[in-house]
């Protein structure tokens, strides 16, 4: 979880109050799912102590700076003073769908960087000094965002810079990295962007998410004078901000205009509480994106959620009404209305409230994240405890008992388990497999291209395991029982989760009798019947391949398949020796 370190007289200030009690600090702190993870030295000087407070919500990215932490305390406890701001329409920079402000900088983006990095939000916070803290505080907000939210910069990266260099408009274009050279920060020489990613430590530490890019992202200014090589690095000139600068241009880039805009906005109303004065930046685009080819940022682009109180009722397990469901979410600075579901075309769900995010969130996505902070805002201590109505004692599955049975009879065999991870390449789980990926299901956000897609097969897991294995003693037996998910059209959600059995036999025996000995033996034990088809299973060599199959009243079914596995795919893996594997689908089985 995001842990962040304050500074403790910024803090009190912005939230309005101060907390001399620990407990009552540490209680204080739920209403923004964080606790204290350490406190300040008391033996040190006001202004420099330090809080330490461990954040336990990752769909709360606002939360990660000082400003923010405080901004929701603030709220909550409605402190009077402090910085202004802090419930919805308290910060009158943001555009709005078909409202927007009128804008004296412009940034614009260029078609060459739509496939590359292709969104861009940013605005300019003028009017106060930055001090030692508070710069400190931006630098942890911006880390924070791009490693956490951002996925190490990969889809987000966040840049500051001195607007009194800047000529505008800015420009946002993508280039030939080794065709454009500048100073970058911390450096004292001109590299090109390639030999930025290669001798400069920002540039190593980041180099994979631009090294294999034929374009890489810049921005410039009118005169061409270089802002930064996103999500890299400044430059050393345009982009050094220092203490005592009081006018400045924030950008973010990425590849997710959502998470982007939203990035900004929390960062504009953590300066505006901070005493900054915001101003709107439009950023023009040379194609289509989902906010339109014109966008004026801060931007707020949430749509408010409408929840029940039936379903409160339901989540909270205590009737509430209208007006205090209002007033718990108020406290969360929550802008709401009463509402009714027929308004919405949903008659059968009765009475409740239209919730509308906070500017600087978008965590909305279901009536129960409504109720949620209904339960927050209330606050967990006001409501009573109840016993429990029913006395349970738990018990392993089916499905786990089944699993357990098989995993005896297979270590029985001789073989040994396996366990891996649930998550692959495509390169692994498709190409290696010799697999068209038709069933296969992909993450929508994945960290990395190594864990891009969910396995819907044990067998490269354990191709895997007999690839860095050549050097062990034959025979190998390797096993394991695992979950594996494909795509199912005939499942709710269009995907089918199951518990496979895998086994993979290795060395000069190995072959499709010697596979058909363990899977009769296997089922002998199991005492179920089977039958067997031929199999052309892409994985496997033809005719040395059987699909399992169980015949019942509807029909048969497919259990699985076993046989000898394609010498195209132990070359894939740098496997030497024949190998003999299959799968059997436990669920089905049971």
């Amino acid at each position: 979880m995001p842990k962040i370190e304050v500074n403790e007289e910024v803090f009190y200030t912005l939230a309005g109050r101060r907390w001399n009690n620990r407990e009552q600090f540490e209680e204080a702190l739920t209403c923004a799912k964080a606790e204290l993870d350490e406190d300040s030295d008391k033996s040190l000087p006001p202004g420099e102590r330090v809080l330490k407070i461990e954040l336990n919500d990752t769909n709360r990215p606002d939360l990660w700076g000082t400003a923010g932490a405080a901004r929701q305390l603030r709220v909550y406890y409605g402190s009077a003073g402090g910085a202004p701001g802090g419930t919805p329409g308290g910060y009158p920079f943001f555009s709005r769908p078909g409202k927007l402000l009128a804008a004296q900088h412009k940034v614009r983006v260029e078609k060459s960087v739509q496939q590359v990095r292709p969104y861009l939000a940013g605005f300019i916070a003028s009017g106060k000094a930055i001090s030692d803290p508070m710069l400190r505080d931006m630098i942890q907000t911006q880390e924070k965002l791009a490693w956490n939210f951002g996925r190490k910069r990969r889809t987000l990266s966040m840049g500051l810079y001195r607007i009194a260099r800047i000529s505008w408009p800015i420009v946002y274009r993508a280039v030939d990295p080794g065709s454009v050279s500048f100073v970058p920060l911390q450096w004292d020489i001109p590299l090109t962007l390639r030999e930025i990613l290669k001798q400069h430590p920002k540039g190593k530490e980041y180099a994979f998410i631009q090294e294999h890019e034929p374009l890489h992202p810049l921005l410039l200014d009118a005169k061409g004078g270089i802002l930064s090589y996103p999500p890299i690095i400044n430059s050393a000139d345009i982009g050094a901000v220092q203490v005592g600068d009081a006018e400045l241009f924030v950008e973010l880039t990425g590849t997710d205009q959502a998470s982007v805009t939203l990035a900004a906005s929390i960062v504009a109303c953590d300066m505006a509480d901070n005493g900054f004065s915001i101003e709107p930046v439009e950023v023009d685009y040379e194609y289509d994106t989902p906010f339109g080819r014109q966008c004026v940022t801060p931007y707020y682009f949430q749509e408010p959620v409408f929840c029940s109180l039936a379903r409160i009722e339901r989540f909270l397990g205590e009737k509430l009404s209208a007006g205090e469901s209002l007033a718990a979410l108020a406290r969360m600075g929550v802008r709401a209305a009463g509402a009714t579901a027929a308004e919405r075309g949903e008659t059968a769900l009765g009475e409740g409230v239209r919730a509308w995010p906070p500017e600087y969130r978008n965590d909305f996505l279901h009536a129960a994240d409504v109720a949620e902070d209904v339960m927050i805002g209330r606050g967990l201590n006001s409501f009573k405890p109840q016993r429990p109505r029913d006395f349970t004692i738990g018990r392993l599955s089916l499905i786990t008992y089944f699993s357990r049975q098989v995993k005896e009879i297979l270590l029985g065999l001789g073989y040994q388990e396996m366990i891996y991870n649930y998550l692959g390449s495509r390169k692994d789980l498709v190409e290696k497999m010799r697999g068209d990926g038709g069933r296969i299901i992909r993450i929508s956000n994945p960290m990395t291209e190594n864990y891009e897609y969910v396995r819907d097969s044990v067998l490269a897991s354990l191709a895997a395991s007999e690839a860095v294995s050549g050097h062990a003693v034959y025979p190998h037996r390797i096993f394991e029982i695992g979950k594996v998910a494909f795509r199912d059209d005939t499942e709710n959600y269009g995907a089918s989760t199951r518990q496979y059995a895998g086994f993979l036999h290795a060395g000069p025996q190995a072959n499709f009798n010697s596979a058909a000995a363990e899977i009769q033996t296997l089922f002998y034990y199991l005492s179920r019947d089977y039958g067997l088809e031929d199999s052309s299973d892409p994985r496997f060599i033809p005719g040395r391949a059987a699909s399992i199959i169980r015949k019942g009243k509807t029909g048969a079914s497919l259990l699985g398949v076993f046989g000898e596995l394609h010498p195209e795919l132990l070359t894939n893996w740098d496997i030497t020796m024949p190998c003999a594997a299959g799968e059997i689908d436990l669920d089905l089985l049971l």
